[in-house]
């Protein structure tokens, strides 16, 4: 489906509500089975004064309301979710894309292993996994997978 009024922009201090409640929903909806680690109200205050203010956050909208979230790390493409109803609509593609533009050079994910839509989703987009763990290394003791996305070595121009 075509999101014609879907805009893709920096998260501003007023998005950090709608993107904690989006990250809520998303969670809740793609990981019943996994244990949070934090309250709702700890999330929201973590978003609200942490992940916005100081983080490389990125929002998707439609109409105004925030759909999609992607929080991009140095090397590390930290959080991507999407609000549950807007799955499957091209907004994922749009978020990693995004991803790829701003940190070319290569990035690296976790997701856990219940997850198997989002590893598709990785895979689909060309991540790699490269290690699994037991869980030891999260805050929910969840086991998971690292994944990681190098470029394509292109082929130097023949010189004529």
């Amino acid at each position: 489906m075509k999101n014609e009024n879907l805009v893709v922009r920096r998260a501003t201090d007023a998005d950090a509500a709608a993107v904690a409640e989006v990250w809520l929903r998303s969670y809740t909806a793609a990981l019943p089975t996994v244990r949070r680690a934090h309250t709702d109200d700890e999330v929201r205050s973590w978003f609200r004064d942490v992940v916005v203010p100081g983080r490389e956050t990125w929002v998707a909208t439609v109409d105004g309301p925030v759909v999609g979230m992607m929080v991009l790390g140095e090397e590390d493409l930290d959080q991507l979710y999407l609000d549950p109803s807007w799955r499957g609509r091209g907004i994922g593609d749009r978020l990693v894309d995004l991803a790829k533009q701003r940190r070319p050079d290569g990035l690296a994910l976790w997701t856990f292993q219940v997850n198997v839509p989002a590893q598709r989703f990785y895979e689909r987009h060309g991540f790699v996994a490269v290690e699994r763990t037991d869980g030891h290394g999260n805050e929910e003791s969840e086991p998971d997978i690292r994944y990681v996305w190098h470029p394509e070595q292109r082929e130097p121009a023949n010189d004529r």
